[in-house]
């Protein structure tokens, strides 16, 4: 006879079950509690402008953000999915009024801005920009 999993059962089941919990803090970190939020960042390229886009980050951008103590977490570009024109990233903030400081003085730092302006100066790069602020679950791996 085989085993059937019944509404029942799987409710049983459930009640035992103890949520996950890191085994070990995450690297670098004191393993107290330090709520981190993250920035999801997603640029979409106008058609053939990805490689410029890509290289603004690559030269120019990430020498800004060390600067300014802006910490990425990752970068991506789409291989599979609605738009391959997409470059992805996350950053990492302590909190809403880090994010809120560095950021704005980064964006308002006139070398960057004349830098921005001179990779551009084939056309524009982007054309649409999208951001998310996110908090980790208590179960994700970023915690």
């Amino acid at each position: 006879m085989a085993w059937r999993l019944t509404v029942e059962s799987a409710r049983s089941l459930l009640a035992f079950r103890q949520p996950y919990r890191r085994r070990c803090p995450p690297s670098g970190g004191s393993g107290q509690n330090e709520q981190v939020i993250y920035e999801l960042r997603v640029y979409t390229a106008l058609p053939g402008r990805m490689p410029a886009l890509l290289s603004r980050f690559e030269m120019v951008t990430l020498g800004f953000w060390e600067e300014y103590g802006i910490r990425q977490v990752g970068f991506f570009t789409t291989a599979i999915g609605p738009d391959n024109q997409d470059l992805t990233y996350l950053l990492a903030w302590e909190s809403l009024a880090e994010r809120e400081q560095k950021w704005n003085s980064f964006q308002a730092d006139p070398d960057w801005i004349a830098a921005r302006a001179a990779s551009e100066a084939d056309g524009q790069i982007v054309a649409r920009i999208a951001n998310s602020i996110l908090t980790p679950t208590a179960f994700s791996a970023l915690t």
